[in-house]
C-alpha cells in the first residue's frame, strides 16, 4: 500500500467530511420538517388562521442535525448489528428519537430560562401542549429518522461510500452488468 493510502485523514478532510454530512442531514431534515410545516400551514389556512414558519423549520433542522451528529459521534445505536437490518434500523431510530427529545428539551428549557418563561411553557415548545400533539410529533420524528437510520445501518454493512454510490451515482460500475437476462 502507498503511504497516502495508509495515512489517516487530516483535520481538514475530517472537517470537510463532517460539514458535508451536516449539510446533507440538515437539508434532509429541512425537507421533512418543511413538508410538515406546509401541511400545518395549509390546514390552518383552511380554518382562516395564517401560519408559516419556514425560518423556524430551517433553524430546527440545523439544530436537530447537529444533535444527531453528536449522537453518531458517541456511537449510539450500534446494537443488533448482527441481526436483519430492520432491527438495528428501528433501534437506531428509537434511540435517536430519545436523544433528540432529551437534547431539544434541554435546549428549550435553557431558552425558556433566558426568556423568563415558565417551565411548562418551555416544555410545550418541545412536542406540544397535549398528549396527542406530543405523540404525533414523536411519531413524525421517528418516521423521519427511519430512512436516515436505514441509510446509516446499510452503510455499516456495505460501507458508507458504497451506499452513497448506489443511491446517488450508479448501481453498478459496469452499466452492462445492470442488464439482466429475462427469466
Amino acid at each position: 500500500m502507498t503511504e497516502q493510502a495508509l495515512r489517516k485523514p487530516g483535520l481538514r478532510e475530517k472537517a470537510a467530511s463532517e460539514f458535508k454530512e451536516f449539510a446533507a442531514l440538515s437539508l434532509y431534515l429541512y425537507v421533512c420538517l418543511g413538508a410538515v410545516v406546509l401541511f400545518k400551514s395549509a390546514t390552518l389556512q383552511e380554518a382562516g388562521i395564517g401560519y408559516t414558519v419556514w425560518g423556524i423549520a430551517a433553524v430546527k433542522a440545523l439544530l436537530l442535525a447537529k444533535f444527531m451528529l453528536v449522537g453518531r459521534a458517541m456511537h449510539l445505536g450500534k446494537r443488533f448489528r448482527d441481526r436483519a437490518l430492520i432491527w438495528p434500523t428501528l433501534y437506531h431510530s428509537l434511540l435517536f428519537l430519545i436523544v433528540l427529545l432529551v437534547l431539544t428539551t434541554l435546549e428549550e428549557l435553557l431558552v425558556g430560562l433566558i426568556h423568563h418563561r415558565a417551565m411548562a411553557d418551555s416544555l410545550a415548545h418541545v412536542v406540544g401542549s397535549t398528549f396527542l400533539q406530543g405523540f404525533s410529533v414523536c411519531l413524525i420524528i421517528f418516521l423521519i429518522l427511519v430512512p436516515y437510520s436505514a441509510f446509516v445501518c446499510l452503510g455499516e454493512v456495505l460501507g458508507e461510500r458504497e451506499v452513497a454510490r448506489l443511491f446517488f451515482v450508479s448501481r453498478s460500475a459496469n452499466p452492462a452488468a445492470r442488464e439482466r437476462p429475462a427469466s
